[in-house]
């Protein structure tokens, strides 16, 4: 096991001791990191979203900013702003750095903002820079947003568009926990509140911080684990594999009647991208340097659903995009 791996399982570990019951939305938010893309993901309030991200950017030598989407948002409380500076009877204009300038995002509730709000985010997620008063500002080399959505509460939201769905490397559904993790959840947050009045009454909340600190993983780790992820090996088989399920969701005649009926619009050339990165980051965490077939289905899911426009037939029928990915998967052989 090469040391950047190490350091990415000691990550993991960390990460399933804040969160119980949500270990898929954990193994995507590494390969999100890894695979240097952006996620959205859906899920209903408490399930963890923000929990998630936070201990993931607390584990991390990272910089942590959340930003809460609102109807009344503008696009500079996101990017920031040029500000007006005098001194010594001059002045000058300055840029000042919204929240989108720091390693880890959460965008929380996206589709509450409106247009301008989200082409903004969508910008600095896509060209990895934004652009205020006709000035281009970098992002920092390690830089990850992870956007939720509220999947039932629709008064007052902006739907994303497709095109700028397809953006994000994955769409993560969260579902509630089993009974068991929730118990486990009752006695991990009493715990930790617990331990908060106590630490709050001497040194102890010190010591902690010193300890998580001493076990942040560093961002050479990760840049690390992306040079390695590269060298993953992709037979012609497996590259076939990706393009053909891909093309699946632009012909889905040519596979079956059904998908005929439920798909109108396939996905786009960003799809198989997203699923080469993401398979051969799921093949390295796996502990392999090739991409097995395994490793392309286990992210099918979330690498097409979001970009798969169902029919008004499919809509009717109750159909999911989950349920076609299914049928996709059924119905492409590996050649």
């Amino acid at each position: 096991m090469s040391e950047a791996l190490q350091q990415v399982q000691n990550l993991k570990e960390r990460m399933q001791r804040s969160i119980i019951g949500q270990e898929d939305v954990i193994d995507r938010l590494i390969i999100g990191l890894l695979a240097n893309g952006n996620l959205l993901v859906e899920g209903l309030p408490g399930l963890a979203k923000t929990r998630a991200i936070k201990a993931m950017a607390k584990n991390m030598e990272a910089d942590f900013s959340r930003i809460q989407f609102t109807p009344d948002l503008l696009p500079s409380d996101v990017t920031g702003t040029e500000v007006y500076h005098q001194s010594g009877g001059t002045g000058t204009f300055r840029f000042e750095k919204g929240p989108i300038f720091a390693n880890i995002v959460l965008a929380d509730e996206i589709n509450r903002a409106p247009a301008k709000v989200q082409a903004a985010l969508l910008e600095a997620m896509e060209e990895r820079q934004v652009t205020v008063s006709g000035k281009t500002h970098k992002m920092e080399p390690l830089f990850m947003v992870m956007a939720t959505q509220n999947p039932v509460e629709q008064e007052g939201t902006y739907p994303l568009p497709e095109a700028q769905m397809d953006r994000f490397l994955m769409h993560v559904l969260i579902t509630y926990p089993p009974v068991e993790d929730e118990i486990e959840i009752i006695r991990l947050v009493r715990g930790e509140e617990t331990a908060a009045l106590a630490s709050s009454a001497g040194d102890e909340g010190s010591k902690a911080s010193t300890d998580t600190a001493a076990a942040s993983i560093e961002q050479e780790a990760i840049f690390a684990a992306r040079a390695e992820i590269g060298a993953i090996h992709v037979s012609e088989a497996s590259e076939r594999y990706m393009a053909d399920l891909v093309q699946a969701t632009r012909t889905p005649d040519r596979f079956s009647t059904d998908l005929a009926r439920w798909i109108d619009i396939g996905a786009s050339p960003r799809a198989s991208l997203a699923l080469d990165k993401c398979s051969r980051t799921h093949a390295w965490l796996a502990g392999r340097d090739y991409v097995d077939p395994l490793d392309i289905r286990a992210i099918a899911h979330d690498v097409l659903r979001h970009r798969l426009s169902l029919s008004f037939e499919a809509d009717g029928d109750g159909i999911s995009p989950d349920k076609v990915v299914d049928e996709i998967v059924a119905q492409v052989a590996l050649t």
